[in-house]
């Protein structure tokens, strides 16, 4: 009676260290294969940082650009050009001269084949 309590005891030990040895691999697999998938997911989103960081990079450049821009345009010189060339504005005591395009030969053709009423027409028109 001896030896089957002892083979009972033996298979008993035997079975709770197999238990327990397939229970340990597997958590050390669940814990490598959770590793594994977390630093896919970090390089993913280490990637995606730096693109962003390069995105914010270009967009801070062309800000520093726009800000530039504004700050010239802001300028007395600035100022003073756009008077002159678009609005055609002068300081006291400068003259302005304004250089007239010459026309092509056709248009010339054109304007003396109309009529003198035809002319007036155009011009009361715009």
């Amino acid at each position: 009676m001896i030896t089957k309590t002892r083979k009972k005891r033996n298979y008993q030990s035997l079975f709770v260290s197999a238990f327990i040895v397939i229970l340990t691999l597997g958590l050390i697999g669940f814990l490598v294969v959770s590793n594994w998938k977390i630093n896919q997911r970090k390089s993913e989103l280490m990637s995606i940082i730096e693109s962003l960081k390069e995105e914010i990079q270009t967009l801070e450049e062309k800000n520093a650009e726009w800000r530039a821009g504004i700050d010239m345009s802001q300028s007395e010189e600035n100022k003073e050009k756009v008077a002159k060339d678009q609005l055609g504005l002068k300081k006291p005591g400068e003259e302005v001269v304004s250089i007239k395009q010459e026309q092509n030969e056709e248009e010339v053709k054109q304007e003396e084949k109309k009529s003198f009423w035809q002319k007036i027409w155009e011009k009361l028109n715009f």
